[in-house]
């Protein structure tokens, strides 16, 4: 029996790969399948089954094109709807995969199709929880996320405490737990680091797996300070349900190599929206104006499914020369189907056609201090989320989350200057740069964000640990 976790960080997102006796399966696999397909083939197994735990919400699965790939059945547990062909199994239903099997267990809760699955090895002995979004390290799902469910989140949330009560805290302790999510997912509040643990261990430290809380305490805590889920997440949950393109043609379609000239006839023509993904700082050098950056090496997929609306909004690139690939194949990874091209030899090929180009003053912490200095009245805006500014901020910034940018363009007025900061200088940049786009010309980036900025004398408020914040 193998059982191989294949980790994603930038979704915080685990797949998993087990196999016996010449059969495999998959579960949880991301849009692109190579890589599952090539771990078979080089162990000379055959894909069974496709199994997913619900239908996920933060990413296209790669369920639909792995099953037409290899002929594995694709299995949901009950409740699950699909237009594609899909085995529904029954709670308690075994499946068997070489010599050992997978039980269904109906885990209703983060959404109402949820299911976790219980792997046995050849002896019949519990082993390991793929756990879905049922249970997290530290965590639990979200129960809010389900598409137009006729439940509240607290009835949801009741759900998953039956499930949790019923179904997997009555397992032994030595079971491991792999869930399909870790830290920086926006499917949980607080996941640890950690990527699985055992299931005792989890019972003596998960908050929601404490053995005397009563329904109404778990409902209230897991329910309690929830922010709004991202508006791609019901568009990922349709595009798992319905089905959508294959991934070779995502990939044709968006890697259209465009000379200077060529990317700027169809920017100007289609209305594209043209996403820088190059690092902050070579970002804040030079770039094609009105162009946003996110930066392909951060949580690029989860910040452009946050940020960008229109899921089929049609997007032109510039890259890094030779990660095109990868970033249209990460774009895909959360539903953005419509890159139509990059422009070939990245910015500096802009630049040596002598087009136009813009720039964002950023400055060093050091910088930032001796202005701070000088005037304390500046304006300093903290793009954090709420929870990392109320645990700690200067003194006089104000909050304005990058996840809601829209709703604070208001207090941020355009013909005053202000200093923009985030945590590292990765969400202060793509901040700055869409502000540019509409107008704000005024805004310095205060690089290495409140990290930074702690290494100098500007006030800050005092620590108050986040843990204990609601």
């Amino acid at each position: 029996m193998l059982v191989e976790q294949i980790y994603t960080g930038c979704l915080a997102q685990g797949a998993y790969y087990v196999e016996s006796n010449g059969e495999a399966v998959i579960i949880d696999p991301l849009r692109e399948i190579q890589p599952y397909l090539a771990k078979a083939e080089s162990r000379n197994a055959k894909i069974k089954y496709v199994l997913e735990t619900h239908f996920h919400a933060d990413f296209v699965s790669g369920h639909v094109d792995l099953a037409k790939a290899t002929g594995a059945e694709i299995v949901f547990g009950p409740n699950a709807v699909t237009t594609y062909d899909a085995y529904i199994a029954k709670d308690g239903e075994a499946l068997k995969v070489g010599d050992v099997t997978i039980k269904v267990l109906h885990t209703p809760g983060h959404t109402m199709e949820s299911t976790t699955y219980l792997l046995q090895d050849e002896n019949g002995k519990d082993y390991a929880l793929f756990s879905g979004d049922t249970l997290f390290i530290g965590d639990v799902g979200r129960p809010d996320l389900a598409a137009k469910s006729d439940l509240t989140q607290d009835q949801l949330a009741g759900h998953l405490f039956d499930s949790l009560r019923n179904k997997i805290m009555p397992l032994s302790d030595d079971v491991l737990v792999y869930p399909a999510h870790g830290a920086g997912s926006s499917c949980g509040k607080n996941m640890s680091k950690e990527t699985f643990d055992t299931l005792g261990h989890q019972k003596e430290t998960n908050y929601a797996l404490r053995s005397d809380m009563t329904r109404e305490e778990f409902i209230k805590e897991v329910t309690d300070g929830l922010t709004p889920p991202p508006s791609y997440f019901p568009l990922n949950v349709q595009m798992n349900k319905q089905g959508y393109d294959n991934i070779a043609d995502v990939l044709e379609k968006g890697l259209q190599a465009l000379t200077p000239e060529a990317f700027e006839l169809v920017a100007n023509d289609s209305g594209a929206l043209v996403l820088d993904t190059r690092k902050p700082e070579d970002f804040a050098k030079g770039f094609i104006p009105n162009a946003i950056n996110i930066g392909i090496d951060g949580n690029f997929a989860p910040w452009v499914g946050t940020l960008i609306p229109d899921i089929k909004q049609q997007i032109l690139l510039v890259t890094v020369e030779g990660r095109e690939e990868a970033v249209v194949t990460r774009l895909a990874r959360v539903g953005y189907d419509y890159t139509i091209g990059y422009l070939q030899g990245g910015f500096n090929a802009w630049q040596a056609a002598g087009k136009e180009t813009d720039t964002i003053t950023s400055i060093s912490p050091t910088e930032f201090e001796q202005r701070y200095q000088q005037d304390s009245s500046i304006r300093v805006i903290d793009v954090r989320k709420p929870s990392e500014y109320q645990s700690e901020h200067v003194e006089t910034a104000s909050n304005a989350p990058l996840d809601y940018l829209n709703d604070y363009l208001a207090e941020i007025p355009k013909e005053e200057p202000g200093y923009v900061h985030c945590a590292g200088g990765y969400r202060s940049m793509i901040a700055v740069s869409i502000l540019k786009a509409r107008g704000y010309d005024n805004l310095v980036n205060v690089q290495e964000g409140f990290k930074g900025i702690s290494g100098t004398s500007v006030p800050r408020t005092a620590f108050v640990c986040p843990s204990t914040l609601k």
